[in-house]
């Protein structure tokens, strides 16, 4: 007697091809889990679709026979965003990685979800153009979207939600729909973009994406400067933004991590606080603003500071800053990589920095502390050995510590890994009487509660 998921399967090799769904061991157990320490659990089957029209029939599929759906990137995410805990249909976007048009003149492009921001890039540098959204890793600009990705740039160009113009979206009935248009601004309708926009797959599927791009600056000026506290640094950073200074990235890299850059780069940076900055602009400009810069950390106590406009040692510099994940897990090759993300007003970003470390050290933890401090977000790195339950409930301890201490300060749980699995517990906290608007719209887009469910927002599935 053939199952339910049987069913489903039978019915989606209809219109799929035999590439298309799969119920293999392997594949499987590759959508099991995302980058996040989060327990994986695999789904009863992955399909692989190449439209719009198919992310739709599968989708009707899925109503029909009450099956769960969870939409797939690339798995980069940290909050378990892809695991499907309810088992049913991982929809992987591998196979709509189109880049479809570039609107060189209007500055915008439209892609398909499974081009990654890499694979972008290199098709807008063709036209001199750039995606500034940077989170780190090669993600998939659909995933992106769904947890409103930023990173080292936001603080000049804005996180994902600003470079979204439009999106097609398939909804929870399988009926296709786009969000904006091509027009700079709108005040015609609810913002459909921000709708979406953050909503981590829980009320549709993005099939296509119209999104800003910005010319490649004409020169470009890295620079690496120490202080002796990361009052210090923050302090700097905010006297830099009061100055007007058009910085394009800052980072602050706590004194612990600057240790473990060195020990896997093979750098010698002075192992202080430090922050790493990035001026994009015109060469008389730039020469200004670095000067001017090189002023304001000096009245902040900075003992070392070194610009770099050449491409290969800024290359070297930002290398060293993004692989810092890496070299603690590089370092530490038995323990498990746990990310933090929380952030706060930027005059609490100091202060919570400084509570994040003391209870680090407090509680036995192994890790370092990130940041991205133009706009209040800060990470820590922690090492964790997931087979010591101590060690473990220590860990979720600190994590719930310094999200407590954000959301007293008026932060917020999460500065741009989203919500998934790992944060949901903090959203009424957060929200009050507004996380229950939030259920009340994913209820009225998905009846059946059949979208990524039980990610972002409680939802009754959970108590069946």
């Amino acid at each position: 007697m053939k199952t339910t998921i049987d069913t489903v399967y039978d019915e989606l090799n209809v219109f799929l091809g035999d590439h298309q769904v799969s119920m293999n061991e392997t594949i499987l157990e590759q959508h099991s889990k995302d980058e996040s320490y989060h327990t994986p659990s695999s789904p009863d089957i992955v399909v692989f679709p190449e439209t719009a029209d198919q992310v739709s029939a599968i989708i009707q599929v899925a109503d029909k026979h009450g099956t769960p759906i969870v939409p797939f990137g690339i798995g980069s995410s940290l909050e378990g965003h892809v695991i499907p805990y309810d088992k049913g249909i991982t929809i992987d976007f591998t196979l709509m990685n189109k880049v479809l048009e570039v609107r060189e003149k209007d500055f915008l492009v439209k892609v398909q979800p499974g081009v990654t921001r890499n694979q972008l890039n290199r098709e807008l540098k063709k036209y001199g153009l750039f995606f500034t959204v940077d989170p780190g890793a090669d993600a998939t600009l659909g995933g992106m979207a769904a947890t409103n990705a930023s990173g080292t740039t936001s603080v000049k160009y804005g996180v994902m939600r600003d470079q979204v113009r439009d999106l097609e979206v398939v909804l929870p009935d399988g009926e296709i729909i786009h969000t904006g248009s091509l027009a700079q601004k709108s005040s015609s309708g609810y913002n459909l973009n921000s709708l979406f926009v953050g909503s981590e797959g829980t009320l549709g599927c993005i099939t296509e994406l119209t999104l800003r791009v910005y010319g490649i600056p004409e020169h470009i000026v890295a620079a690496r400067a120490a202080f002796p506290t990361v009052d210090d640094a923050v302090e700097a950073v905010v006297s830099i933004l009061q100055a007007g200074i058009p910085i394009a990235r800052v980072e602050l890299v706590d004194e612990p991590s600057v240790r473990q850059v060195n020990r896997y780069s093979d750098t010698d940076y002075l192992e202080k606080p430090t922050l790493f900055l990035e001026f994009h602009g015109n060469e008389p400009g730039l020469n200004h603003d670095v000067e001017f810069t090189k002023e304001i950390v000096d009245d902040h106590g900075c003992e070392e500071v070194h610009f770099e406009k050449d491409n290969a040692a800024r290359n070297k510099l930002w290398e060293a800053r993004h692989n810092l994940a890496y070299a603690y897990m590089h370092l530490n090759p038995s323990k498990k990589h746990m990310v933090t993300d929380v952030c706060v007003p930027i005059t609490k970003l100091a202060s919570a920095i400084k509570f994040a470390r003391k209870r680090i050290e407090e509680l036995g933890l192994q890790g370092g502390i990130l940041g991205h401090v133009g706009d209040g977000n800060y990470h820590t790195s922690l090492m964790i050995d997931m087979d010591d339950p101590e060690e473990v409930k220590r860990a979720e301890q600190f994590n719930e510590e310094i999200v407590e201490y954000a959301l007293q300060r008026g932060g917020t749980c999460t500065g741009e890994h989203g919500v998934g699995i790992g944060k949901m517990k903090y959203q009424q906290r957060e929200h009050g009487k507004a996380f229950h608007v939030m259920e009340k719209i994913k209820l009225a887009l998905d009846p059946h509660e059949l979208m990524n469910p039980n990610k972002l927002v409680h939802t009754r599935r959970r108590d069946r």
